[in-house]
């Protein structure tokens, strides 16, 4: 028996007390690394679902200015929107992007010939290459006083892209942020 004893060791109160110290120690940094990572994705859903928003180009009806593949990063809290702003905006469920023509108490009219007047006066749009003419539907009439909250936007690519001339004015209710830089897909 006395050899059994001798293998033995003692355990001494202060290898206790280490023990215990590096068990707690490591309970505190796991505890602090789940704190911070909670705040991390706290932060992160607070920035790109509430402030922020990011969305990619779907298609052209931005040309030149934006292309398919492009993301926008857009601002959800805007509430000064002006004309030439470009906008994100949802219609029975898609997301779309145009750039605002009016605002609200504006007068929009688009003649058969071709052309946009705002409040009486034709516009000269230098940097959209495409004609600008009315689509054929009955939801759009010419010409449209918008109402409080509402605003005419349009594609860049006039011909073929769905905008107000399709769908009509569009309520504020209805615009998701307005874009504030773009990244470049080709850059990606």
């Amino acid at each position: 028996m006395a050899k059994k004893e001798k293998g033995k060791k003692a355990v001494l109160p202060l290898d206790v007390i280490r023990k215990r110290r590096g068990y707690y120690r490591q309970v505190s940094d796991i505890s602090s690394f789940l704190t911070h990572l909670a705040l991390m994705a706290a932060l992160v859903y607070i920035m790109f679902f509430v402030i922020f928003g990011i969305a990619p180009m779907k298609n052209d009806d931005m040309k030149p200015k934006l292309s398919a593949g492009d993301l926008m990063l857009y601002y959800r809290l805007e509430n000064k929107i002006f004309p030439s702003d470009v906008l994100v905006y949802q219609v029975e469920g898609k997301q779309y992007v145009g750039r605002v023509i009016g605002q609200p108490g504006d007068v929009i009219e688009i003649p058969e010939e071709g052309g946009l007047k705002i409040n009486g006066n034709t516009q000269v749009e230098d940097s959209i290459f495409f004609e600008t003419k009315p689509y054929e539907n009955e939801t759009v009439k010419y010409p449209i006083t918008l109402g409080t909250d509402e605003y005419f936007l349009m594609a860049d690519m006039r011909s073929g892209a769905k905008d107000s001339r399709a769908f009509g004015a569009i309520h504020k209710k209805q615009i998701k942020g307005k874009v504030i830089t773009i990244l470049r897909r080709s850059s990606l």
